[in-house]
């Protein structure tokens, strides 16, 4: 495959403002720095429909600029276009940015102006930060979908099914996550239902960390290691109840706001 133009940067979240990137060439260099925790590693390909290649950080950090560039035409000898955001970095000591590229690549230097979404720049950093502070629907609409982590499925502890709701635990890594009850998606065997996930600690219960899902329609199906959620909306967060009575009470409130927040979306 000849790659006459390529995109260049992190891509973590693969959000608006990396779509514009993408777009615009044939090819994306992505920059491996071991802190992606909204696509972590190859997973942004899932996100990506141009043909994909990694740097590590590690082996591109020691290069100077005129170096680095010499590497890209060497990685791609039929290198035409580069595409940067404004703010792209690179070469040791980060000496080169988005407009010294110019001077070292004999070719078209494309750069991309900063974009925003409610008067905020759409960074993955921002994005992070959102997630964390659980405003679910502004991220969602940075990323242009819904945000999306995977994990194992887990035995808990059993007490959801005999005392309060029956629910599917996973153990997640490397994601930034959010805190709280949400309406979500759970994606088993390729199969996408709607659910609600709890995020945090058991508090009412053993104060254990935990990510667990409550399908919200029939479902059979738990042989599946590997399980996907997509997070709508927040609902509430986590607090402490003096009884699973008052708990139980509580869960199927929040299940009936989540299927109304699930009919929508």
């Amino acid at each position: 495959m000849k790659i006459k133009s390529i995109a260049i940067g992190s891509f973590d979240g693969v959000h608006l403002a990396h779509q514009e990137l993408i777009k615009r060439v044939d090819g994306v260099v992505i920059i491996e720095k071991n802190h992606a925790t909204l696509t972590p590693g190859w997973k942004r390909t899932l996100f990506i429909n141009k043909a994909c290649f990694f740097y590590h950080i590690d082996k591109i950090k020691p290069l100077t600029p005129q170096e680095f560039i010499a590497k890209l035409q060497n990685d791609f000898p039929h290198l035409e276009k580069i595409v940067v955001g404004y703010d792209f970095e690179f070469g040791k000591n980060r000496a080169g940015n988005a407009r010294t590229i110019k001077e070292y690549f004999n070719g078209t230097v494309e750069i991309v102006s900063e974009i925003k979404l409610n008067n905020i720049s759409i960074h993955s950093r921002v994005i992070r930060e959102l997630i964390v502070q659980n405003s679910i629907s502004l991220a969602n609409k940075m990323l242009n979908r819904l945000y999306k982590i995977d994990g194992k499925h887990i035995k808990g502890l059993g007490l959801g099914g005999k005392e309060l709701v029956a629910t599917i635990n996973l153990q997640v890594q490397n994601y930034t996550l959010p805190n709280g009850i949400f309406s979500s998606y759970t994606t088993i065997n390729q199969k996408r239902y709607r659910s609600i996930c709890f995020v945090g600690h058991r508090e009412s219960v053993d104060n254990s960390h935990t990510i667990e899902v409550h399908i919200l329609e029939e479902f059979n199906d738990t042989t599946n290691n590997q399980i996907y959620v997509e997070f709508v909306e927040f609902i509430r967060n986590s607090k402490k109840f003096d009884s699973l009575k008052a708990l139980k009470s509580q869960i199927m409130q929040d299940i009936k706001l989540a299927k109304k927040q699930l009919t929508i979306n």
